[in-house]
């Protein structure tokens, strides 16, 4: 359903590394049926079109001691959530940025190395920001379901 844009050999490759990003071309090829140089071929394509966007390897910080993982709900007036957007993007320990519908226009999602890391981020970064009418902060205290992008 989300594929239908794709032929079955782009298809059938997608599903393939979803399961295993790390899988080679030759064991591509060889599970669909196709040379290494044409799977090669049809990978490059699938990243050029920006379907496939990167490989990365997932860290799970509440495996690391002392790691805290939290997730803000932040409300701004509407002229300043780009500006306030823009301020949170410059973070490094901010890892990811949704806006959203409803209330809350901007879900943030940040990882510390520790309770008084996050609660400097706290001061120091969330609450000088720009035109917030409200903000609310969640400590995650462990992951039950996590997908990363898209599963089929």
């Amino acid at each position: 359903m989300f594929l239908d844009g794709l032929d079955a050999l782009d298809q059938k490759i997608v599903q393939l590394l979803i399961q295993n990003a790390r899988m080679s071309y030759s064991d591509l090829g060889e599970k669909i049926g196709i040379s290494r140089v044409a799977v090669r071929a049809r990978v490059q394509a699938l990243e050029q079109r920006g379907i496939i966007e990167e490989y990365t390897t997932i860290i799970n910080p509440q495996k690391i001691s002392g790691a805290i993982s939290c997730y803000f709900e932040i409300e701004t007036t509407p002229e300043t959530l780009m500006e306030v957007a823009a301020i949170l993007e410059q973070n490094d320990r901010i890892t990811q940025i949704y806006r959203v519908t409803g209330k809350s226009k901007l879900h943030v999602h940040a990882v510390a190395s520790s309770n008084e890391e996050m609660e400097k981020l706290m001061y120091e970064t969330i609450d000088p920001l720009p035109g917030v009418l409200e903000c609310s902060c969640n400590i995650i205290f462990s992951r039950i379901k996590d997908i990363k992008g898209l599963r089929l």
